[in-house]
C-alpha cells in the first residue's frame, strides 16, 4: 500500500501539531505534502523541515519573507506560496490525498470547498464551515465524491457510534437513532457563582480544565458557544433536527458523545481527552491505527458525572439552538458575531457577559434585516461581513458604555 499524502491547513495550531504527531508514527502510511500557517513562521519552518513538506502556504509577502529568513536548514527550501488563492489551490491539487482542515474561523472556508470540489478526503476540524455554509458544503461533498470525516471529538464519537451505511457518499446511517447526545466539560466556570461571571478575565476564561486549546476556542468552551456550533455541525453532518440533539455536562471529558436509539440503547465513545484519538481515527479510516494515546483506565478514573445544562449560565448555547431553527443566515450571524465579541473580550474591550449580549443583538438584527437566500459561497461571505459589521458596532457601543 502506497503512502497517502496529507496537506495540513493550520499546521502550527494544536490540531495541526497533533496531526503531525500521528503522521510521524506511521511513516509507511502517510507523508506530508503541504503545510499552512497564518503566523509563527519560524515554527512553520521547523515543521516543514521535520516533515519534509514539499510546499508551504503563508498569508502574505511579509510572512513569506519571515519564513525564508527562518529557514536555516541544509535541506532544500519548500515551495513558498502566498495568499488565499494559493491555499485553495494547494488543498485541491493532485499531490494531495487528505486535507486536514484546521484553520480557525471563516478564513478556512474557501480551501475546504476547493478540497471538496476536488473529491478529497477531508478531515474537518473547522466548525465554521458547517455552521456558516452547511447546506452548500454537504451538497458539494456529495456532488464531487469527496469524503468528509469529523475531527471534533464529539462528532467523531457520534460517527463511531452510528451504524455504518452502504449508500454512495454516505458513511453512516440514522436507522433506529432517536437522539444524538453531545457532551460538554462545562468549561472553567461550571461551578462559579453566577454573580461572579461578570468580572471574569480572559486569562480565567482561557484556563480550560481538561483540554489545551487556543484562546478563542477556550473562550467559546467557557460560554458553551463552542458547543452550540457543534450542535449546528451535528445537524449537517448527521442530518438530524435540532430537536434530536441534546447536550449534557460531563466534567471529566471521558465520554465524548453518545447516540440514543429507539430501543432504549445508548452507545458512547470513551477515551482519554487527547485530540490524537479522533485524528488517528479519521486518518486511518476505516482502519484503526495507533494514535500514541494512553489507554483509558476506568478503575483509575473512579466515577463519571453528568449534569443538565443551566441556561442562565450558558445563554450562548440556547442562542445557537435558536439560530439553527431560524436558518442558515442566522447561523452565519451567530458565528460572525461571536468571533467579533470574543476578540473584543480577549482584548479587554468588553466584559465576559457581553459576548452573549452581542450575539443576541446580532441575531435579532439578522432576523429583521436579512433573508436566508444562501445560494453560493459569495452569499455566505457577504452575510458574514454584514454580521461582523453590526457586531463590531455593538461591541464598540458596549465598550464605550463600560469604559
Amino acid at each position: 500500500m502506497s503512502a497517502q499524502s496529507v496537506t495540513i491547513l493550520g499546521a502550527t495550531g494544536s490540531i495541526g501539531q497533533s496531526t503531525i504527531d500521528v503522521i510521524k508514527r506511521h511513516p509507511d502510511r502517510f507523508t506530508v505534502h503541504a503545510l499552512s500557517a497564518n503566523r509563527r513562521m519560524a515554527e512553520l519552518a521547523q515543521i516543514a523541515c521535520d516533515t519534509r513538506a514539499s510546499c508551504v502556504v503563508v498569508p502574505d509577502d511579509a510572512a513569506a519573507t519571515q519564513f525564508k529568513k527562518a529557514w536555516s536548514n541544509v535541506a532544500p527550501m519548500p515551495d513558498v506560496r502566498v495568499g488565499p488563492q494559493a491555499l485553495a489551490q494547494t488543498a485541491a491539487e493532485n499531490q494531495t490525498d487528505i486535507v486536514m482542515a484546521a484553520i480557525v474561523g471563516i478564513a478556512g472556508l474557501a480551501s475546504i470547498f476547493a478540497a471538496a470540489k476536488a473529491g478529497k478526503k477531508i478531515l474537518l476540524a473547522n466548525k465554521e464551515s458547517l455552521v456558516a455554509a452547511g447546506s452548500l458544503l454537504m451538497t458539494t461533498v456529495a456532488e464531487h465524491g469527496a469524503t468528509l470525516l469529523p475531527i471534533d471529538s464529539e462528532h467523531n464519537a457520534i460517527f463511531q457510534c452510528l451504524p455504518s451505511c452502504s449508500e454512495t457518499n454516505n458513511l453512516v446511517s440514522r436507522a433506529g437513532v432517536q437522539k444524538l447526545i453531545l457532551t460538554a466539560s462545562g468549561g472553567p466556570f461550571r461551578t462559579l457563582d453566577l454573580e461572579s461571571l461578570a468580572s471574569v478575565t480572559p486569562e480565567q476564561a482561557c484556563a480550560h480544565p481538561n483540554w489545551e486549546m487556543g484562546r478563542k476556542i477556550s473562550v467559546d468552551s467557557a460560554t458553551m458557544l463552542n458547543k452550540g456550533l457543534e450542535v449546528i455541525e451535528a445537524h449537517w453532518l448527521f442530518n438530524v433536527s435540532a430537536d434530536q440533539i441534546d447536550v449534557l455536562i460531563h466534567p471529566q471529558s471521558i465520554v465524548h458523545s453518545m447516540v440514543q436509539y429507539t430501543d432504549g440503547s445508548v452507545l458512547a465513545q470513551l477515551g482519554n481527552p487527547d485530540m490524537r484519538t479522533p485524528i488517528a481515527h479519521a486518518l486511518g479510516f476505516p482502519t484503526r491505527i495507533d494514535a500514541g494515546v494512553d489507554m483509558l483506565d476506568l478503575t483509575r478514573q473512579g466515577r463519571l458525572e453528568f449534569e443538565a445544562v443551566q441556561p442562565q449560565r450558558y445563554p450562548c448555547l440556547e442562542l445557537a439552538f435558536d439560530a439553527l431553527r431560524a436558518g442558515q443566515g442566522a447561523c452565519i450571524a451567530l458565528n460572525a458575531s461571536n468571533e467579533v465579541a470574543v476578540e473584543a473580550f480577549l482584548q479587554g474591550k468588553i466584559g465576559y457577559l457581553d459576548i452573549a449580549r452581542i450575539v443576541s443583538q446580532t441575531l435579532d438584527w439578522q432576523a429583521r434585516s436579512h433573508q436566508d437566500d444562501i445560494a453560493c459561497l459569495d452569499d455566505v461571505l457577504a452575510n458574514d461581513a454584514a454580521a461582523r459589521t453590526f457586531a463590531t458596532h455593538c461591541s464598540q457601543t458596549i465598550g464605550t458604555i463600560t469604559s
